[in-house]
């Protein structure tokens, strides 16, 4: 499987409402140190495939994008929908990070 596959399927594992850090993902998928290609896979999703990249957030809850930029205000506005808070371009990660449990990475993970 490619790597952007692992990352994409990932982050459609991430639940409604939970966020999780770039380098979360990338371990996840079985990349670890690997944060910055979690990027570029997000950057590269093809147009037919959903995946929430919105919930992916950098180590310290913020969003990647820089405040105000059109790109920004679209995650904002995607998270807010689904009841995460967003304050200052930025998510509390002990609130809304998510932690799944060994069960939930075996059953939803498919590498």
């Amino acid at each position: 499987m490619d790597n952007y596959q692992r990352i994409w399927r990932t982050v459609q594992v991430i639940p409604e409402g939970r966020v999780a850090s770039y380098g979360q993902v990338a371990d996840l998928a079985g990349l670890p140190r690997r944060a910055r290609l979690v990027g570029r896979a997000l950057g590269a999703v093809p147009d037919d495939l959903v995946v929430p990249w919105y919930r992916v957030l950098r180590s310290d809850g913020r969003i990647a994008f820089p405040p105000g930029s059109p790109q920004a205000e679209r995650q904002k506005q995607h998270l807010q929908e689904e009841g995460v808070v967003v304050l200052n371009n930025r998510v509390r990660l002990k609130e809304f990070g998510w932690r799944p449990d060994l069960a939930e990475l075996l059953m939803r993970l498919e590498f």
